[in-house]
């Protein structure tokens, strides 16, 4: 299927779908569910009026609805964290606040693991679930290490902690998962560097990756490798490892050169996200 294909196939099918929860239910029997943060919404910095309508927003699971044949309900919160996706309560990065103002792809007042769980236990023809979280964790340190006199120190610090809530809380949604009695795919999606020449940057990339995929196998989960999919678009010499050079992030909206890039992927970068997971999908009887 070329690309020309793929996005007239799925223009139409948003047209019909009004973000998601109607495509869910427009197949025979055979669904997908997607879970995370604002990588899976299909999140635009600054969109201004875009926000009123979540169809505007097309993040990797819409691509792989077309790529898996499947009805994918896209239940993603922008600014979701692996805690707050767990809990209420838990710290987010803006997630309450985008549900408080704008709807999301598909309606729900629960937590995304409550809605999620719900909706495993009356949809029994769910195929696949994929799940995309942990990044917003990473910024929430970031955030809290702004105003320390040694902002580095303060990352390298309280690394080690929130890699271990994220491993932890990664495990929890799993679990939560499998406890529907769901016996079908789970694929972890893990992320992309944002410049593969910054070694450390890139590190800690690396080592939040390793985190989320430990406990998939404990649970029959599998990964979908976007970080070394990205990473060999990105290893031409011409673009120097620079993910935003690759055209794979979003122009960054305060840039007036347009020559810096949003963290968030762009449309190329989606269907580079969708093609990972599609590839990690090791069944289809559907």
């Amino acid at each position: 299927m070329n690309l020309r294909r793929v996005t007239a196939c799925l223009a139409a099918v948003l047209l019909t779908a009004a973000g998601g929860s109607a495509m869910a239910d427009d197949r025979d029997g055979a669904r997908g569910l997607s879970l995370g943060d604002s990588v899976v919404f299909g999140f635009i910095t600054q969109a201004g009026h875009a926000y009123i309508n979540p169809a505007n927003f097309i993040g990797y699971p819409e691509y792989d609805s077309l790529l898996l044949s499947l009805g994918i309900a896209n239940a993603a919160c922008p600014g979701e964290t692996s805690g707050s996706l767990l809990s209420a309560t838990a710290a987010d990065n803006g997630c309450q606040a985008f549900r408080s103002a704008f709807p999301l792809h598909v309606p729900y007042s629960s937590t995304q693991i409550a809605f999620a769980t719900d909706y495993l236990r009356q949809h029994r023809g769910v195929r696949v679930v994929t799940v995309g979280v942990g990044a917003n964790d990473l910024f929430l340190l970031q955030h809290s290490c702004a105003t320390n006199p040694s902002p580095t120190g303060c990352i390298e610090a309280g690394l080690p902690s929130v890699l271990a809530s994220v491993g932890a809380n990664m495990a929890q949604i799993l679990l939560e998962l499998r406890s529907t009695g769901y016996g079908g795919e789970i694929v972890v999606v893990n992320y992309y560097s944002l410049d593969y020449s910054d070694a450390t940057n890139t590190g800690i990339t690396q080592l939040l990756n390793q985190t989320i995929a430990a406990p998939a196998k404990s649970f029959g989960a599998v990964v979908a490798d976007v970080f070394s999919a990205f990473q060999k678009v990105v290893s031409n010499p011409a673009i120097a490892g620079k993910t935003c050079n690759a055209g794979l992030l979003n122009v960054n909206p305060q840039d007036q050169t347009q020559l810096t890039c949003d963290v968030h992927p762009s449309q190329s970068g989606q269907r580079l996200i969708a093609e990972a997971v599609a590839r990690a999908v090791k069944y289809r009887t559907w």
